[in-house]
């Protein structure tokens, strides 16, 4: 079967300075940084400070008042504090943008948030800030003015999606309206101070192609994944937190037919399915008064009423798996979904253990019999010392014996040579 189309006081006047990653060459640097001239933060804090007695900016108040007649005002203040101060004139607007953005918009982030390099942003507190590049993880010079300020940025963020974070509720997940996921934790949980951590959400959906051309994996286990997922066999795909699992299961989702109608659900939706019939699904939440909340567990088992050809879980991590496990043996062949293991085998038990979950009282023999019988190919990914992401197994299930869940590799990842390849075990689906 062919693959599918694969083809103060005064400045001390600091040298200004590109923001760079440590470890990266100036070549190397991430961009654009819209001329992000730096200053000491304590410059930026007493600018901050000056302009928070003269003007009310408080949340309350950025939610009430026009925010354009509010950041006019406050950028003639911070003009006049420029002024006292005796800062030369040609500092005024980088330091005055600096400061603006903080307060209205997102502060360091800004520039992150629009760099296609990034793929995930870390802050830990307010003057530590890493992220992500090429798999590699690189310390920023970014830093936000105070602990207040970078309060401030993640409510902004957090209440646009209808979400809270408090001192009652000091950490959630979020899903901002672009696709990235964000997740906060507060102090006193978060001994770092706030953190907030961005995975961001790739405008660009990869195709079989941008995998093989990254070294995820190789021709001919594309072609035999093509062909698996065209038999409408289950597949689960796992790996460790960062492996791409989820990118991974948009890939394999495009070598489904046109015809058929998927549901997609998740606790914060980043699969994008370019099919025409497809039902996303999201989990919610409990509201304040702790109502209200529908889990993935409610929705798989909705799903089995919407008529699905497929359902496609983003990630199982509790009771849904027993529920997913029934739907895969009750005609609803060629679903998928993704899981969170350290291999192949671990994966197995922690589907079985996953499914303990749920609060049924059945033996082991029952559940790892559902298991064999509901799973057909497992994928697993890993990430390289090099951050790259591959694929290390590949493996298919052959059923139950002795309640120990048989399992065969169809392609191992050679660690010597650097590149999947076969067994020599014939799949079943390639007879």
């Amino acid at each position: 079967m062919a693959l599918i189309t694969i083809g103060k006081k005064k400045e001390q006047k600091p040298a200004p300075r590109q923001a760079r990653f440590e470890g990266l060459s100036p070549s190397n640097e991430i961009s654009p940084y819209r001329e992000q001239s730096f200053f000491p933060t304590q410059l930026k804090r007493h600018i901050y400070e000056k302009l928070m007695e003269r003007l009310d900016i408080s949340e309350n108040a950025l939610e009430s008042k026009n925010i354009q007649l509010l950041r006019t005002r406050a950028e003639r203040e911070i003009q006049a504090v420029l002024e006292e101060e005796n800062i030369p004139p040609e500092k005024w607007s980088t330091l005055s943008r600096q400061v603006l953005e903080e307060v209205f918009e997102m502060g360091p982030l800004g520039n992150l948030l629009v760099d296609e390099r990034i793929t995930e942003i870390m802050v830990n507190g307010h003057e530590s800030v890493y992220v992500e590049v090429e798999g590699r993880l690189h310390k920023t010079d970014l830093s936000f003015i105070s602990e207040g300020t970078l309060l401030a940025i993640i409510q902004r963020i957090v209440s646009a999606v209808n979400r809270r974070v408090d001192e009652s509720s000091p950490y959630v997940d979020a899903r901002l309206p672009d696709g990235s996921r964000v997740n906060v934790i507060l102090p006193p949980l978060s001994l770092s101070g706030p953190c907030l951590t961005i995975r961001k959400f790739s405008r660009k959906k990869l195709s079989p192609e941008d995998l093989l051309e990254k070294g995820t994996l190789t021709l001919d286990a594309l072609e035999y994944l093509q062909r698996v997922v065209r038999s409408r066999a289950n597949i689960v795909v796992g790996g460790g937190t960062g492996t791409g699992k989820t990118t991974f299961l948009n890939m394999l989702s495009s070598f489904i037919p046109d015809g058929e109608r998927i549901i997609t659900i998740e606790d914060s939706a980043e699969l994008r399915i370019a099919k025409p019939h497809v039902v996303s699904l999201e989990s919610r939440p409990p509201n304040i008064e702790g109502k209200g909340e529908v889990t993935i567990r409610d929705l798989v088992r909705n799903s089995l009423r919407m008529r699905p050809d497929r359902i496609i879980v983003g990630e199982c991590r509790g009771g849904e798996t027993l529920d997913m496990l029934q739907a895969m043996n009750t005609g609803h062949n060629g679903s998928m979904t993704t899981a969170h293991a350290n291999s192949p085998r671990d994966l197995l038990n922690r589907l079985e253990t996953m499914a303990l979950f749920a609060g049924v009282d059945l033996p082991i023999r029952a559940i790892r019999e559902q298991i064999a019988a509901a799973v057909d190919v497992i994928v697993f990914l890993f990430r390289d010392s090099d951050g790259k992401r591959r694929v290390s197994h590949i493996t298919e299930l052959t059923g139950i014996q002795d309640l120990t869940i048989l399992h065969q590799d169809i392609f191992r990842y050679s660690y010597e040579r650097g590149v999947l390849e076969r067994t020599g075990v014939r799949s079943k689906y390639e007879r």
